[in-house]
Formats: structure tokens, sequence, C-alpha cells
């Protein structure tokens, strides 16, 4: 084959360049081991996401989660087209991380959002049904004329327990978690003399085993229609009766022996004198949790307390954190001061090590009783359970956790500003300060205002210097929920989904951190709003 010299100067895809035909071959060998690679690697990035939904499908399934389910059907068969296709070139980088994006950071807040208009609680978490049927087993009762059978417990080749009962009459029967069969039906009855060793598979459960299995057969409940039998004694079982019913035409739960009646509201079982049945079940209510914060007073003093704490501490600690970062920074920057280098390293330390361990270093190092702090004052202050001195205490190790972050960050603005800036200030007659202020000063906000703004975002949110040196207390007498005068609102979130007395409330916390979450993004935005206009004036 000719190559005219137009080809061998363009190339035979007509792309100018200089190099000759046998360049172009040995480029298209490369590109075809390249293919190999790329499919290779598309052929694993394919088989992972059909092989995650194998193995999660089925289970979201049962579970009924419909909506999870959808979207990993849905990403699955996106993966699949892209990637397995020639076309969409785009989608193949922007796929995977839009995919990651939707299901780590837009799903919890999304889902964040929903819990927040449920009553979903350690009391609720059950559906209906199910909160339905363990109210009626607690209320399981054995009445004084009830039938009583002699009992002997068996057990099955697979594990499974059941009952040999004997009623008065001298009937027997073989009782199981199933329901309640005659002898004479259930079939392979072994005989002992007068005594039934085994019947349908079941054989008799020697003492010493019933005994190391008593919970089991204690629990284990023999369905009829006249009501449940159970065991009370290792020999002895009865049929028990439940003092509640279920009408679910009026949806209400009705006590035989007190005849109150119980109306199903929010989740909950609740007579007239607001006695309600444990456990209830998860259901919507919509803003209540939302304005449960505005409208309860037990609840709206500590949150609003916690609210105002938590904008003073973020804001305290940014500007200590700053001023001391910025003091130490502009100190070492004089060309004269020796060993810069030793000091800088010196005083960033405290960066260097673990938080949550420098934490309990100083909760320690504070604690009233053997603390170190107290023992070298010779005082016996109480730094953590005063309400004043505690929030002190925290500001003091956030200072101590942050500055030197800010000095970091301050030298690097300030090294970054040209020294021909200054020495003109200083040929226009500014003194030290004033070059600083008006000069030195706005130039470095430009470089740092970002960064004060992630350290307020980050510090609005400072969980771990919170509950680490005073887990939020000490208590705000009086409050329903619980606050602390030391709490920021996402260790009082912590504390309610996970610490309250009366158990955890989930949709409270999740509504909480939702206002949180908007509370963020409103001051991230006005502060990058602020950013941009120090850029625009300098």
């Amino acid at each position: 084959m000719t190559i005219s010299p137009e080809q061998q100067r363009t190339g035979p895809d007509g792309v100018d360049g200089d190099e000759p035909a046998g360049a172009w071959e040995r480029l298209g060998g490369r590109l075809t081991r390249g293919g190999v690679t790329a499919t290779l690697g598309r052929v694993l990035v394919v088989g992972a996401a059909v092989v995650n939904a194998v193995l999660f499908v089925p289970r979201l399934a049962a579970d009924g989660a419909w909506i999870e389910l959808g979207f990993v059907v849905t990403a699955t068969v996106a993966l699949v087209w892209t990637y397995l296709g020639r076309r969409a070139i785009p989608l193949k980088y922007l796929l995977p991380g839009t995919v990651f994006l939707l299901a780590f950071q837009v799903y919890p807040v999304l889902y964040t959002v929903y819990i927040s208009t449920t009553n979903y609680s350690s009391s609720n978490l059950l559906t209906k049904p199910q909160a339905i049927e363990r109210i009626q087993a607690a209320a399981v009762r054995i009445p004084d004329d009830a039938v009583t059978y002699a009992a002997q417990p068996l057990i099955g080749a697979d594990d499974e327990l059941a009952l040999l009962l004997t009623d008065p009459e001298g009937g027997q029967f073989r009782g199981t978690s199933e329901g309640l069969v005659p002898v004479a039906d259930a079939g392979g009855v072994q005989v002992d003399g007068d005594r039934i060793v085994a019947v349908g598979g079941y054989t008799l459960l020697p003492l010493g085993r019933a005994q190391a299995r008593q919970d089991e057969l204690t629990e284990l409940r023999i369905p009829t229609d006249e009501g449940a039998i159970r065991l009370q004694t290792f020999t002895r079982a009865a049929r028990a009766v439940s003092t509640l019913s279920y009408d679910p035409e009026t949806d209400t739960m009705m006590d035989a022996e007190t005849g109150t009646t119980y109306t199903a509201q929010d989740g909950s079982f609740v007579a007239d004198d607001g006695e309600r049945l444990r456990p209830g079940w998860r259901t919507s209510i919509g803003a209540a949790n939302y304005t449960r914060v505005v409208t309860s007073p037990l609840i709206r003093g500590p949150f609003v307390r916690v609210f105002l704490w938590n904008y003073a501490f973020a804001l305290l600690s940014v500007v200590l954190t700053f001023a001391v970062g910025l003091g130490l920074a502009i100190a070492l920057d004089h060309p004269r001061i020796r060993g810069r280098t030793l000091l800088r390293s010196v005083l960033i330390i405290p960066y260097a090590l673990p938080g949550f361990m420098t934490g309990l270093i100083w909760a320690g190092l504070l604690n009233t009783q053997f603390g170190a702090v107290n023992r070298m004052l010779g005082a016996n202050i109480d730094w953590l359970g005063d309400p004043t001195l505690a929030k002190v205490s925290i500001l003091l190790v956030n200072l101590w956790l942050g500055f030197p972050y800010m000095f970091l960050i301050s030298t690097g603005a300030l090294q970054a500003i040209p020294g021909e800036v200054r020495e003109a200030a200083a040929v226009d007659g500014a003194s030290g300060w004033q070059a600083f202020r008006r000069v030195v000063f706005p130039l470095l906000l430009v470089s740092v205002a970002p960064l004060l703004i992630a350290s307020f975002a980050f510090n609005f949110n400072n969980f771990n210097t919170v509950y680490l040196v005073t887990k939020g207390g000490p208590p705000i007498v009086g409050a329903q929920t619980p606050a602390g005068h030391t709490d920021i609102l996402i260790s009082y979130v912590y504390r309610i989904a996970f610490e309250g007395g009366r158990g955890a409330d989930y949709g409270f916390a999740s509504a909480i951190a939702v206002v949180i979450f908007i509370m963020v993004a409103a001051i991230t935005a006005y502060g990058f709003r602020y950013t941009r206009a120090l850029e625009d004036i300098n």
C-alpha cells in the first residue's frame, strides 16, 4: 500500500501530525491492548453491581423496603447499560459518583426528614399488627377456673419443643406452637409400660435438659380456640386467656377485667385518662415533632438555651482559636526570631494528637476530686459541675484543640502576602498596626475567610469535645428532655435519641437534626456570600 505525503503528514484519521504511518500502526496496537484492560475493568464493575443486586434485592423485598429496592434495581440497570455499551461516554465518569452521592448523602438526608415526621422511638418500633400481638400476649392470665393439664416436655428431631398433655378426663394430646393434636392422630406413639415415651417424632425430654431450657418452655404457647395453653410448672399446664381483646371495626382495645377501652391514637392505644398500652407502633404524625419544640414549655425552654449556647460556642471557638493562632503566627513570622521551625513544630502538637484522646485527658485534668488542675492551684473548683465554669472549660479545651489549625493557616496566609505590599504601606507612612489593620488583615481574610466559615460549621456540630469533656452536663433542672448546660444541638440530639430517660425518641431527634441541617446550610451560604464580597472589595 502506498501512503501519500499528505497521509504521512496528517495520519490515517486526518489529524495533523508529523509521525509516519508505522507510528499510527503502533498506536493502534497500544489501543488494542488498552481496550482489553478497559473491558476487564467494565466487566468487574458490572459484575460487582450485579452481585450486589442479587444479594440485596431478595432481602429488601422480604423487608418491604420498596424504595431502597427500586434504587438498587435502577442503579444496577444504569451501570450495566452504561458500561456494557459503547455510547454515553460521559456517564461512565458521572454515574458512579452520582450513585454514591444519592446513596450516602441524599438518601440519609431524605430518610432523616421522613423519620422526623413519625413517632419512631424505642416504644414505637413495631408495626401495628405486631404491637397488637405483643400487647395481648403481655396481658395473658390464667383464670382461677382454667382447665389444667398434666404436662411432660417433648423434644423433636430438629430440637423443637412440644408438650405431652393429659386433660382431667384422661385425654392425651401433643401440643406444639402450631396447635393441639390428639395423640391417636399424631402417629408414631411409643409406649414403655403405661407411659408414653415418644409421639409423632417427639421424645420425652429428661428433667435435667428441661431445666436447661426452662425459658424456652415457659415461652411456649399452644394455640387453641379457647385460649393458649402454657406451662405453669414442668408437670402442670393450663389454658390462659388475654384480658385485652382487639376490635378491628372500632380500632380499640378492651380490658375485660376493668372494662377500660383504649383507642388508637398516634401509634398507641390510649385510655380516656391518658394511660397508654405498650408497645406502640410506628406511624406518621406530620409536623408534631417540630411543633413539640415550640408548644411544650418543658422542651422549649431547654431547647432555646441549647440553641443559643450552640451559636455562642461555635462563634467564640472560632474567634478565640483564630485570635490565638493569628497572634502566634504574627509573632513567629518575624525574621529575627531564632528557632522558628522548632517553635512551629511544638505549637502544632495539640493538632497532631487524636481529639478524642485529648478530650478524655482534659476531662481528667479538670476533675474536681483528683484533677491535676485543682492540685496545681491548691483549690477545689468544680470545673465541670458548675454551669458557668463548665462552659468556660469547654471553650478552653476547644481553644487548646483548635488554635494549632488557625496557626497553620494564618502562617501560610501571611507568607503568601507579598513583602512589597508591606513595604509600600511603610513608605506611605503607615505604622505597624495601621499596615496590619488596613493592608495585611484584609488580604489575610480573603484567604482564610472560607476556612473560618468551615471552622464555624465544624464547631457548630463539635460533638466530640462536648461529649467527651462534660457529656453535655451539668443537667438543666426541670427539663423534660435530657438537656445540659454545655449541650450543643448535636449532643442534645444524641442524648434524646439514645439516652432519654423514657426511651430513645428517634423521631424527635431527627426533627432537631433537620433543623440543624437547615441552620448550617444557611450559615454556610451566607458565609460564602460574605467571602465573595471580600474578594470583590480587594
